[in-house]
Protein backbone atom coordinates (compact mmCIF):
# COMPACT_ATOMS: atom_id res chain seq x y z
CA UNK A 1 0.00 0.00 0.00
CA UNK A 2 1.28 3.25 -1.00
CA UNK A 3 -0.14 4.66 2.44
CA UNK A 4 2.84 2.41 4.25
CA UNK A 5 5.78 3.70 2.26
CA UNK A 6 8.44 2.63 4.71
CA UNK A 7 11.48 5.06 4.46
CA UNK A 8 14.33 3.08 5.65
CA UNK A 9 16.92 3.53 8.48
CA UNK A 10 19.32 3.76 6.10
CA UNK A 11 17.74 6.20 3.45
CA UNK A 12 17.01 8.22 6.50
CA UNK A 13 20.61 8.49 7.40
CA UNK A 14 21.49 9.20 3.78
CA UNK A 15 19.43 11.66 3.13
CA UNK A 16 20.62 13.67 6.78
CA UNK A 17 23.89 13.50 5.48
CA UNK A 18 23.18 14.98 2.45
CA UNK A 19 21.19 17.62 3.97
CA UNK A 20 22.12 18.20 7.53
CA UNK A 21 22.45 20.26 10.59
CA UNK A 22 25.82 20.77 12.39
CA UNK A 23 27.27 18.48 15.00
CA UNK A 24 28.11 20.10 18.20
CA UNK A 25 26.43 19.41 21.34
CA UNK A 26 27.70 17.10 23.90
CA UNK A 27 25.73 15.47 26.68
CA UNK A 28 25.82 18.47 29.19
CA UNK A 29 24.41 20.62 26.56
CA UNK A 30 21.59 17.90 25.82
CA UNK A 31 21.04 17.08 29.78
CA UNK A 32 20.62 21.24 30.08
CA UNK A 33 18.31 21.32 27.00
CA UNK A 34 15.90 18.50 28.49
CA UNK A 35 16.13 20.31 31.98
CA UNK A 36 15.49 23.68 30.54
CA UNK A 37 11.80 22.27 28.57
CA UNK A 38 11.21 20.17 31.43
CA UNK A 39 11.26 22.35 34.51
CA UNK A 40 8.98 25.00 33.32
CA UNK A 41 4.74 25.64 33.67
CA UNK A 42 4.27 22.31 34.17
CA UNK A 43 5.57 22.25 38.08
CA UNK A 44 5.05 26.06 38.58
CA UNK A 45 1.72 26.50 37.50
CA UNK A 46 -0.24 23.17 37.13
CA UNK A 47 0.60 22.53 40.46
CA UNK A 48 -2.83 24.05 41.74
CA UNK A 49 -4.31 22.00 38.91
CA UNK A 50 -3.09 18.80 40.56
CA UNK A 51 -4.08 20.27 43.72
CA UNK A 52 -7.44 20.89 42.57
CA UNK A 53 -7.91 17.07 40.53
CA UNK A 54 -6.30 15.09 43.30
CA UNK A 55 -5.74 17.17 46.12
CA UNK A 56 -2.82 15.63 48.37
CA UNK A 57 -2.89 12.52 46.19
CA UNK A 58 -1.12 14.46 43.78
CA UNK A 59 1.80 13.17 45.11
CA UNK A 60 0.93 10.19 43.49
CA UNK A 61 0.30 11.23 40.58
CA UNK A 62 3.71 12.69 39.91
CA UNK A 63 4.95 9.05 39.84
CA UNK A 64 2.62 8.04 37.86
CA UNK A 65 3.15 10.82 34.80
CA UNK A 66 7.28 10.13 35.58
CA UNK A 67 7.12 6.16 35.50
CA UNK A 68 4.91 6.56 32.01
CA UNK A 69 7.25 9.14 31.05
CA UNK A 70 10.45 6.66 32.46
CA UNK A 71 9.53 3.86 30.57
CA UNK A 72 8.91 5.97 26.91
CA UNK A 73 12.08 7.71 27.68
CA UNK A 74 14.07 4.13 27.45
CA UNK A 75 12.02 3.44 23.81
CA UNK A 76 13.06 6.88 23.10
CA UNK A 77 16.78 6.54 23.91
CA UNK A 78 16.92 3.20 21.75
CA UNK A 79 15.68 4.72 18.93
CA UNK A 80 17.69 8.18 19.25
CA UNK A 81 20.92 6.21 19.64
CA UNK A 82 20.15 4.14 16.16
CA UNK A 83 18.50 6.88 14.14
CA UNK A 84 20.32 10.47 15.04
CA UNK A 85 19.02 12.52 12.98
CA UNK A 86 16.37 15.70 13.44
CA UNK A 87 12.54 14.22 13.45
CA UNK A 88 12.31 12.44 16.85
CA UNK A 89 9.02 10.10 16.91
CA UNK A 90 8.15 11.58 13.42
CA UNK A 91 11.36 9.73 12.11
CA UNK A 92 11.66 6.54 14.27
CA UNK A 93 7.76 5.94 12.35
CA UNK A 94 8.98 7.11 8.98
CA UNK A 95 11.41 4.05 8.94
CA UNK A 96 9.22 1.50 10.81
CA UNK A 97 5.38 1.87 10.60
CA UNK A 98 5.51 4.26 7.60
CA UNK A 99 4.60 7.62 5.92
CA UNK A 100 1.55 7.33 6.88
CA UNK A 101 1.39 6.77 10.33
CA UNK A 102 5.11 9.58 9.92
CA UNK A 103 2.23 12.14 9.33
CA UNK A 104 0.20 11.50 11.77
CA UNK A 105 3.11 12.14 14.73
CA UNK A 106 4.50 14.72 12.79
CA UNK A 107 1.16 16.37 12.78
CA UNK A 108 0.26 15.63 16.28
CA UNK A 109 3.73 16.96 17.97
CA UNK A 110 2.62 20.30 16.76
CA UNK A 111 -0.08 19.69 19.73
CA UNK A 112 2.72 18.91 21.87
CA UNK A 113 5.02 21.52 20.98
CA UNK A 114 3.53 24.58 19.77
CA UNK A 115 0.90 24.27 21.91
CA UNK A 116 3.08 23.59 24.87
CA UNK A 117 4.67 26.55 24.71
CA UNK A 118 1.41 28.51 24.12
CA UNK A 119 0.58 26.86 27.53
CA UNK A 120 4.27 27.86 28.86
CA UNK A 121 3.84 31.74 27.54
CA UNK A 122 0.31 31.75 29.82
CA UNK A 123 2.01 30.10 33.15
CA UNK A 124 4.77 32.72 32.43
CA UNK A 125 2.58 35.61 32.61
CA UNK A 126 0.47 34.22 35.59
CA UNK A 127 4.17 34.99 37.56
CA UNK A 128 4.87 38.15 35.90
CA UNK A 129 1.28 39.68 36.86
CA UNK A 130 2.40 38.24 40.18
CA UNK A 131 5.63 39.74 40.26
CA UNK A 132 4.69 43.36 39.48
CA UNK A 133 1.72 43.36 41.61
CA UNK A 134 3.88 42.10 44.28
CA UNK A 135 6.96 43.41 44.09
CA UNK A 136 6.48 46.99 42.16
CA UNK A 137 2.75 47.81 43.21
CA UNK A 138 2.04 47.40 39.53
CA UNK A 139 -1.16 45.64 38.66
CA UNK A 140 -2.19 44.55 35.39
CA UNK A 141 -5.90 44.73 34.63
CA UNK A 142 -7.09 41.26 34.59
CA UNK A 143 -8.92 41.79 30.87
CA UNK A 144 -5.23 42.30 29.80
CA UNK A 145 -3.77 39.71 31.55
CA UNK A 146 -6.16 36.57 30.68
CA UNK A 147 -7.02 34.55 27.46
CA UNK A 148 -11.16 35.46 26.88
CA UNK A 149 -11.78 32.05 28.34
CA UNK A 150 -10.47 33.15 31.65
CA UNK A 151 -12.94 36.37 31.98
CA UNK A 152 -10.66 38.62 29.87
CA UNK A 153 -9.78 39.87 26.22
CA UNK A 154 -6.33 39.12 25.54
CA UNK A 155 -3.27 37.57 27.63
CA UNK A 156 -0.90 40.44 26.93
CA UNK A 157 1.99 39.44 28.36
CA UNK A 158 1.88 36.21 27.15
CA UNK A 159 1.75 37.63 23.69
CA UNK A 160 4.34 40.00 24.51
CA UNK A 161 6.78 36.71 25.58
CA UNK A 162 6.05 34.93 22.90
CA UNK A 163 6.92 37.15 20.34
CA UNK A 164 10.58 38.11 22.15
CA UNK A 165 11.31 34.29 22.03
CA UNK A 166 10.47 34.16 18.54
CA UNK A 167 12.91 37.04 17.51
CA UNK A 168 15.32 35.51 19.74
CA UNK A 169 15.08 31.87 18.10
CA UNK A 170 14.67 34.10 14.29
CA UNK A 171 18.45 35.50 14.60
CA UNK A 172 20.32 32.62 16.33
CA UNK A 173 22.93 34.25 18.24
CA UNK A 174 25.40 32.31 20.06
CA UNK A 175 23.86 34.22 22.82
CA UNK A 176 20.65 31.92 22.90
CA UNK A 177 22.95 29.01 24.03
CA UNK A 178 24.60 31.00 26.94
CA UNK A 179 21.56 32.43 28.06
CA UNK A 180 19.47 29.08 27.91
CA UNK A 181 22.25 27.62 29.90
CA UNK A 182 22.06 30.15 32.96
CA UNK A 183 18.12 30.47 33.16
CA UNK A 184 17.90 26.45 33.59
CA UNK A 185 20.24 26.85 36.92
CA UNK A 186 17.64 30.10 37.69
CA UNK A 187 15.19 27.31 37.89
CA UNK A 188 16.95 24.67 39.82
CA UNK A 189 17.79 27.43 42.24
CA UNK A 190 14.41 28.73 42.40
CA UNK A 191 12.62 25.15 42.96
CA UNK A 192 15.62 24.34 45.81
CA UNK A 193 14.80 27.28 47.88
CA UNK A 194 11.25 26.32 47.83
CA UNK A 195 12.27 22.74 49.03
CA UNK A 196 14.49 23.80 51.75
CA UNK A 197 11.82 26.60 53.14
CA UNK A 198 8.81 24.53 52.51
CA UNK A 199 9.65 20.92 53.57
CA UNK A 200 10.47 21.62 56.77
CA UNK A 201 7.14 23.06 57.97
CA UNK A 202 4.87 20.41 56.47
CA UNK A 203 2.51 18.97 58.30
CA UNK A 204 0.90 15.16 58.17
CA UNK A 205 -2.08 16.66 58.55
CA UNK A 206 -2.27 18.17 55.80
CA UNK A 207 -1.98 15.02 53.72
CA UNK A 208 -5.68 14.09 54.76
CA UNK A 209 -7.95 13.05 53.18
CA UNK A 210 -5.05 11.94 50.82
CA UNK A 211 -7.58 11.22 48.10
CA UNK A 212 -10.70 13.47 48.24
CA UNK A 213 -11.82 12.70 44.69
CA UNK A 214 -10.91 9.05 45.04
CA UNK A 215 -8.95 6.73 42.48
CA UNK A 216 -10.20 8.69 39.49
CA UNK A 217 -8.80 11.88 40.74
CA UNK A 218 -5.37 11.04 41.09
CA UNK A 219 -5.24 9.87 37.42
CA UNK A 220 -6.85 12.21 36.23
CA UNK A 221 -4.46 14.98 37.43
CA UNK A 222 -1.42 12.57 36.18
CA UNK A 223 -3.19 12.65 33.03
CA UNK A 224 -2.77 16.38 33.42
CA UNK A 225 0.32 17.22 34.51
CA UNK A 226 2.33 14.96 32.48
CA UNK A 227 2.57 17.26 30.85
CA UNK A 228 5.18 18.70 33.82
CA UNK A 229 7.53 16.09 32.51
CA UNK A 230 7.05 15.68 28.66
CA UNK A 231 10.06 18.37 27.31
CA UNK A 232 12.36 15.55 27.86
CA UNK A 233 12.11 14.19 24.64
CA UNK A 234 13.00 17.56 23.05
CA UNK A 235 16.53 16.62 23.74
CA UNK A 236 16.02 13.60 20.73
CA UNK A 237 15.04 16.25 18.18
CA UNK A 238 18.38 17.98 18.57
CA UNK A 239 20.31 14.01 17.84
CA UNK A 240 21.42 15.65 14.70
CA UNK A 241 22.89 18.22 15.88
CA UNK A 242 25.02 16.08 18.35
CA UNK A 243 28.29 14.80 19.25
CA UNK A 244 28.56 11.56 19.67
CA UNK A 245 24.54 10.82 19.71
CA UNK A 246 24.84 7.53 20.63
CA UNK A 247 26.37 7.65 24.13
CA UNK A 248 24.62 11.32 24.74
CA UNK A 249 21.54 11.17 23.91
CA UNK A 250 20.88 8.53 26.22
CA UNK A 251 22.63 10.96 28.64
CA UNK A 252 20.52 13.60 28.07
CA UNK A 253 17.11 11.96 28.21
CA UNK A 254 17.56 9.48 31.45
CA UNK A 255 19.44 12.08 32.80
CA UNK A 256 17.14 15.45 32.55
CA UNK A 257 13.88 13.07 33.11
CA UNK A 258 15.89 11.68 36.78
CA UNK A 259 16.98 15.37 37.90
CA UNK A 260 13.95 16.79 37.49
CA UNK A 261 11.59 13.73 39.06
CA UNK A 262 13.30 14.30 42.21
CA UNK A 263 12.42 18.06 42.04
CA UNK A 264 9.05 17.55 40.79
CA UNK A 265 8.20 15.09 44.28
CA UNK A 266 10.20 17.42 46.67
CA UNK A 267 8.09 20.45 45.80
CA UNK A 268 4.71 18.34 45.52
CA UNK A 269 5.96 17.23 49.58
CA UNK A 270 6.50 21.08 50.04
CA UNK A 271 3.37 22.35 48.97
CA UNK A 272 0.92 19.77 50.31
CA UNK A 273 2.70 19.46 53.89
CA UNK A 274 2.83 23.59 54.24
CA UNK A 275 -0.27 24.72 53.32
CA UNK A 276 -2.83 21.55 52.25
CA UNK A 277 -3.91 21.09 48.68
CA UNK A 278 -7.72 19.77 48.95
CA UNK A 279 -10.02 20.76 45.91
CA UNK A 280 -12.55 23.91 46.02
CA UNK A 281 -16.05 22.48 45.85
CA UNK A 282 -19.00 25.04 45.19
CA UNK A 283 -21.69 26.18 47.91
CA UNK A 284 -23.25 22.81 47.50
CA UNK A 285 -20.23 20.05 47.86
CA UNK A 286 -19.60 19.88 44.22
CA UNK A 287 -16.06 19.42 43.01
CA UNK A 288 -15.29 22.05 40.10
CA UNK A 289 -13.36 21.76 36.70
CA UNK A 290 -9.88 23.72 36.63
CA UNK A 291 -9.87 26.63 34.26
CA UNK A 292 -13.61 26.91 34.76
CA UNK A 293 -15.16 30.09 35.10
CA UNK A 294 -16.74 28.51 37.97
CA UNK A 295 -13.38 27.70 39.36
CA UNK A 296 -12.94 31.01 38.92
CA UNK A 297 -15.74 32.73 40.32
CA UNK A 298 -15.79 30.50 43.55
CA UNK A 299 -11.83 31.41 44.21
CA UNK A 300 -13.21 35.34 43.99
CA UNK A 301 -15.76 34.28 46.84
CA UNK A 302 -13.62 32.65 49.01
CA UNK A 303 -11.21 35.58 48.40
CA UNK A 304 -14.01 37.56 49.42
CA UNK A 305 -14.35 35.54 52.28
CA UNK A 306 -10.75 35.97 53.75
CA UNK A 307 -9.66 32.28 52.25
CA UNK A 308 -6.63 33.20 50.56
CA UNK A 309 -4.45 30.48 50.93
CA UNK A 310 -5.82 27.87 48.65
CA UNK A 311 -3.30 26.19 46.17
CA UNK A 312 -6.12 25.39 43.58
CA UNK A 313 -6.78 28.91 43.15
CA UNK A 314 -3.14 30.62 42.82
CA UNK A 315 -2.04 31.03 39.43
CA UNK A 316 1.28 31.51 41.07
CA UNK A 317 1.49 28.49 43.53
CA UNK A 318 4.85 27.81 44.53
CA UNK A 319 5.23 31.69 44.91
CA UNK A 320 2.04 32.26 47.30
CA UNK A 321 2.80 28.86 48.86
CA UNK A 322 5.91 30.91 50.09
CA UNK A 323 4.02 34.02 50.85
CA UNK A 324 1.56 32.18 52.96
CA UNK A 325 3.83 30.56 55.23
CA UNK A 326 5.59 34.10 55.89
CA UNK A 327 8.51 33.89 53.65
CA UNK A 328 7.38 36.91 51.49
CA UNK A 329 10.80 37.76 49.88
CA UNK A 330 11.58 34.15 48.74
CA UNK A 331 8.09 33.72 46.95
CA UNK A 332 8.89 37.15 45.13
CA UNK A 333 12.23 35.48 44.20
CA UNK A 334 10.69 32.22 43.11
CA UNK A 335 8.47 34.29 41.01
CA UNK A 336 11.02 36.32 39.54
CA UNK A 337 13.00 33.23 38.59
CA UNK A 338 9.81 32.06 37.22
CA UNK A 339 9.75 35.20 35.35
CA UNK A 340 13.58 34.94 34.18
CA UNK A 341 13.46 31.50 33.25
CA UNK A 342 10.16 30.07 31.82
CA UNK A 343 11.16 31.85 28.41
CA UNK A 344 13.93 29.22 28.08
CA UNK A 345 11.14 26.77 27.82
CA UNK A 346 8.93 28.33 25.10
CA UNK A 347 12.59 28.82 23.67
CA UNK A 348 13.25 24.68 23.60
CA UNK A 349 9.49 24.42 22.73
CA UNK A 350 9.33 26.44 19.32
CA UNK A 351 12.86 24.99 18.44
CA UNK A 352 11.75 21.55 18.86
CA UNK A 353 8.60 22.67 16.66
CA UNK A 354 10.75 24.07 14.30
CA UNK A 355 13.38 20.91 13.93
CA UNK A 356 10.30 18.70 12.85
CA UNK A 357 8.67 20.81 10.26
CA UNK A 358 12.20 21.55 9.02
CA UNK A 359 12.76 17.24 8.70
CA UNK A 360 9.12 17.25 7.33
CA UNK A 361 9.90 19.54 4.51
CA UNK A 362 13.03 17.78 3.76
CA UNK A 363 10.78 14.91 3.15
CA UNK A 364 8.57 16.67 0.62
CA UNK A 365 5.60 16.26 3.09
CA UNK A 366 5.59 20.08 3.79
CA UNK A 367 5.99 22.82 1.20
CA UNK A 368 9.86 23.11 0.87
CA UNK A 369 9.70 26.99 2.03
CA UNK A 370 9.91 25.78 5.46
CA UNK A 371 13.13 23.95 5.30
CA UNK A 372 14.95 27.72 3.97
CA UNK A 373 16.85 29.33 6.00
CA UNK A 374 18.02 32.90 6.75
CA UNK A 375 20.80 34.38 4.44
CA UNK A 376 22.29 36.10 7.84
CA UNK A 377 21.24 33.72 10.50
CA UNK A 378 21.48 30.60 8.83
CA UNK A 379 18.33 29.45 10.85
CA UNK A 380 14.95 28.05 9.46
CA UNK A 381 13.51 31.54 9.70
CA UNK A 382 10.11 31.10 8.08
CA UNK A 383 8.91 27.98 9.65
CA UNK A 384 10.00 29.89 13.29
CA UNK A 385 8.13 32.82 12.32
CA UNK A 386 4.97 30.84 11.65
CA UNK A 387 5.29 28.80 14.74
CA UNK A 388 5.39 31.45 17.01
CA UNK A 389 2.86 33.17 15.41
CA UNK A 390 0.67 30.16 16.39
CA UNK A 391 1.95 30.54 19.68
CA UNK A 392 1.10 33.58 20.47
CA UNK A 393 -2.68 32.96 18.69
CA UNK A 394 -3.19 30.09 21.39
CA UNK A 395 -1.19 31.78 24.39
CA UNK A 396 -3.58 35.26 23.54
CA UNK A 397 -6.94 33.53 24.49
CA UNK A 398 -6.77 29.87 26.42
CA UNK A 399 -6.13 28.88 29.76
CA UNK A 400 -2.69 27.23 30.79
CA UNK A 401 -4.70 24.16 31.80
CA UNK A 402 -6.67 23.62 28.69
CA UNK A 403 -3.75 24.53 26.86
CA UNK A 404 -1.48 22.19 28.93
CA UNK A 405 -4.58 18.80 28.13
CA UNK A 406 -4.09 19.77 24.27
CA UNK A 407 -0.58 19.34 24.27
CA UNK A 408 -0.73 16.09 26.33
CA UNK A 409 -3.08 14.36 24.05
CA UNK A 410 -0.50 14.92 20.77
CA UNK A 411 2.47 14.07 23.24
CA UNK A 412 0.65 10.74 24.13
CA UNK A 413 0.24 9.67 21.09
CA UNK A 414 3.25 10.53 19.73
CA UNK A 415 5.13 8.39 22.84
CA UNK A 416 2.70 5.38 21.73
CA UNK A 417 3.83 4.77 18.34
CA UNK A 418 7.47 5.38 19.77
CA UNK A 419 7.28 2.57 22.02
CA UNK A 420 5.48 0.53 19.00
CA UNK A 421 8.13 0.93 17.05
CA UNK A 422 10.64 0.14 19.36
CA UNK A 423 9.40 -3.35 19.50
CA UNK A 424 8.60 -3.78 15.86
CA UNK A 425 12.13 -2.89 14.61
CA UNK A 426 13.51 -5.62 17.33
CA UNK A 427 11.00 -8.03 15.30
CA UNK A 428 11.95 -6.57 11.55
CA UNK A 429 15.50 -5.74 12.40
CA UNK A 430 17.15 -7.87 15.11
CA UNK A 431 20.68 -7.50 13.94
CA UNK A 432 20.78 -3.64 14.07
CA UNK A 433 23.23 -2.01 16.09
CA UNK A 434 21.80 -0.45 19.26
CA UNK A 435 24.39 1.54 20.83
CA UNK A 436 21.59 2.00 23.59
CA UNK A 437 19.08 -1.17 24.08
CA UNK A 438 15.88 -0.32 26.11
CA UNK A 439 15.82 -2.79 28.91
CA UNK A 440 13.40 -5.71 29.40
CA UNK A 441 11.55 -3.95 26.08
CA UNK A 442 8.67 -7.02 26.07
CA UNK A 443 7.92 -5.49 29.22
CA UNK A 444 9.02 -1.73 29.17
CA UNK A 445 7.38 -1.06 25.58
CA UNK A 446 4.04 -2.62 26.26
CA UNK A 447 4.14 -0.85 30.09
CA UNK A 448 4.59 2.50 27.99
CA UNK A 449 1.81 1.73 25.36
CA UNK A 450 -0.66 0.88 28.63
CA UNK A 451 0.61 3.90 30.22
CA UNK A 452 0.08 5.97 27.12
CA UNK A 453 -3.57 4.78 26.55
CA UNK A 454 -4.45 5.34 30.17
CA UNK A 455 -3.92 9.05 30.71
CA UNK A 456 -5.29 9.75 27.39
CA UNK A 457 -8.12 8.24 28.50
CA UNK A 458 -8.21 10.34 32.48
CA UNK A 459 -8.35 13.54 29.92
CA UNK A 460 -10.52 16.25 30.06
CA UNK A 461 -13.10 15.72 27.17
CA UNK A 462 -12.35 18.52 25.42
CA UNK A 463 -8.56 17.31 25.17
CA UNK A 464 -9.50 14.01 23.90
CA UNK A 465 -12.03 15.59 21.36
CA UNK A 466 -9.45 18.20 19.63
CA UNK A 467 -6.95 14.97 18.98
CA UNK A 468 -8.99 13.47 16.12
CA UNK A 469 -10.42 16.88 14.67
CA UNK A 470 -7.05 17.86 14.76
CA UNK A 471 -5.53 14.39 13.38
CA UNK A 472 -8.93 14.67 10.81
CA UNK A 473 -7.17 18.64 9.71
CA UNK A 474 -3.75 17.14 9.44
CA UNK A 475 -4.95 13.76 6.86
CA UNK A 476 -6.74 16.41 4.60
CA UNK A 477 -4.05 18.49 3.98
CA UNK A 478 -1.78 15.42 3.75
CA UNK A 479 -4.21 14.26 0.67
CA UNK A 480 -3.94 17.49 -0.79
CA UNK A 481 -0.70 18.35 -0.45
CA UNK A 482 1.62 15.40 1.17
CA UNK A 483 0.85 11.91 -0.24
CA UNK A 484 1.64 13.66 -3.91
CA UNK A 485 4.43 15.08 -2.84
CA UNK A 486 6.70 13.00 -0.60
CA UNK A 487 9.94 12.12 -1.80
CA UNK A 488 8.60 8.80 -0.82
CA UNK A 489 6.34 8.42 -4.01
CA UNK A 490 7.60 6.57 -6.81
CA UNK A 491 8.52 9.61 -9.53
CA UNK A 492 9.23 12.26 -7.27
CA UNK A 493 12.66 13.58 -6.40
CA UNK A 494 14.46 15.19 -3.92
CA UNK A 495 16.49 18.00 -4.42
CA UNK A 496 18.76 16.70 -2.11
CA UNK A 497 21.70 15.76 -4.60
CA UNK A 498 21.44 19.63 -5.34
CA UNK A 499 22.47 21.04 -2.23
CA UNK A 500 23.04 21.08 1.29
CA UNK A 501 21.31 23.08 3.66
CA UNK A 502 24.27 25.00 6.36
CA UNK A 503 21.33 25.69 8.81
CA UNK A 504 23.12 26.41 12.21
CA UNK A 505 21.18 24.85 15.32
CA UNK A 506 20.10 27.77 18.16
CA UNK A 507 21.86 25.55 20.66
CA UNK A 508 25.41 25.38 20.12
CA UNK A 509 29.25 25.54 21.33
CA UNK A 510 31.20 27.35 18.67
CA UNK A 511 31.67 30.66 17.16
CA UNK A 512 28.09 32.43 15.75
CA UNK A 513 27.90 31.29 12.05
CA UNK A 514 27.89 33.48 9.14
CA UNK A 515 28.30 37.44 9.35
Amino acid sequence: MLFWRIKSLDQILRTAEKKSLKRQLGAFQLTMLGIGAIIGTGIFVLTAEAAQKSGPGMTISFVIAGFVCAVAALCYAELASMVPVSGSAYTYSYAVLGEFVAWLVGWARILEYAVAASAVCVGWSKYAVGLFHHSLGITIPATLANGWSDGGYINLPAVVIGFLVTVLLVRGTKESATVNAILVSIKIVALALFIVLAVPVAHDANFHPFAPLGTPGIIGAAASIFFAFVGFDAVSTAAEETNNPQRNIPIGLIGSLVICTIFYMLVAVGVIGSVGANPVMDAHGVWLSPGSAELTARCKELAAAGQNHIVSCSGEALADVLRWINFGVAGNLVALAAFLALPSVILTMIFGQTRIFFVMSRDGLLPPILSKVHPRFKTPHIVTMMTGLGVIIGAAFLPVGKLADISNSGTLFAFLVVSLAVMMLRRSDPDRKRPFSTPLVWIVGPMSVIGCIVLFFFLPTTAKLVFPVWGGIGLIFYFLYGYRKSYMKPGNVSPDDDYKLEAAPVFHEGPEPGP
